[in-house]
């Protein structure tokens, strides 16, 4: 549409869906597409000599089936763990948790602009981002 390239993972019937939208200027760069699941994707674009992946995430609820939470993370462990230390990682996406307003330990994943308590979705994604280095940005500004 209007020279904008979606790609998404899901049925219509299904309301876990994710998907990546790539502006005109972008859709060229797009070298790899990996559909995971329902819940997760990932793309890969070579811009001005850099690789850059974007995944995009839709966490299960809390509540849901344990297996389906496991399924999930594993999964995103996977696609997370196959991009290679030079390349970039940008990461969007609902997980569907609460990280809390108080740092509790994640200092150095948490940049303290939180709110609420943290559940057990938001420690899931904590301990997610500890393990891989990366930083929860939305929390770093006011």
């Amino acid at each position: 549409m209007d020279g904008y390239k979606l790609w998404y993972s899901g049925s219509v019937r299904h309301k876990k869906r994710v998907g990546i939208l790539v502006d005109k200027e972008l859709r060229k760069q797009v070298v790899e597409v990996k559909i995971v699941s329902d819940r997760l994707m990932s793309i890969k674009l070579v811009i001005g000599g850099s690789t850059v992946n974007v995944i995009s995430a839709y966490a299960p609820q809390v509540g849901l089936d344990n297996e389906e939470k496991r399924d999930f993370w594993e999964g995103l462990d996977k696609v997370v763990s196959s991009i290679t230390s030079s390349e970039k990682l940008v990461m969007g996406g609902d997980f569907n948790g609460n990280i809390g307003s108080l740092l509790r330990g994640y200092d150095d994943v948490h940049g303290s602009f939180g709110f609420g308590e943290r559940n057990e979705g938001g420690a899931s994604l904590l301990d997610f981002s500890r393990a891989f280095l990366l930083w929860i940005v939305n929390l770093s500004f006011q």
